[in-house]
């Protein structure tokens, strides 16, 4: 069973997914699907609020940006990865693997 619908992931606008007892973030660059930690490593914020540019998602507390590809942090104040989570998409269906 899938976790999303392609339908409901607009190109970067992020969206928060309860998964296993995980919060996880899930964005859509283009055809492309990333899913990370929604909780950013430098604060409490939950990143599925901030902002998605280009492969990058920006916290909207402090700024800190990171790579929604390999989860690196790209921007201080954070200065930690972020987990990632392999993604897999048949037709519409998104299904976030843990």
């Amino acid at each position: 069973m899938s976790d999303l619908s392609l339908d409901q992931l607009e190109t970067g606008k992020p969206v928060k997914l309860e998964k296993n007892g995980k919060t996880i973030c899930v964005a859509r660059v283009g055809d492309e699907v990333f899913a990370v930690n929604d909780t950013c490593s430098h604060s409490e914020a939950s990143l599925s609020e901030g902002d998605v540019t280009d492969f990058k998602i920006e916290c909207w507390l402090h700024g800190a940006e990171f790579d929604l590809r390999t989860g690196q942090a790209l921007s201080l104040p954070a200065t930690q990865s972020l987990e990632t989570y392999a993604v897999k998409v048949d037709g519409n269906s998104v299904t976030v693997e843990i």
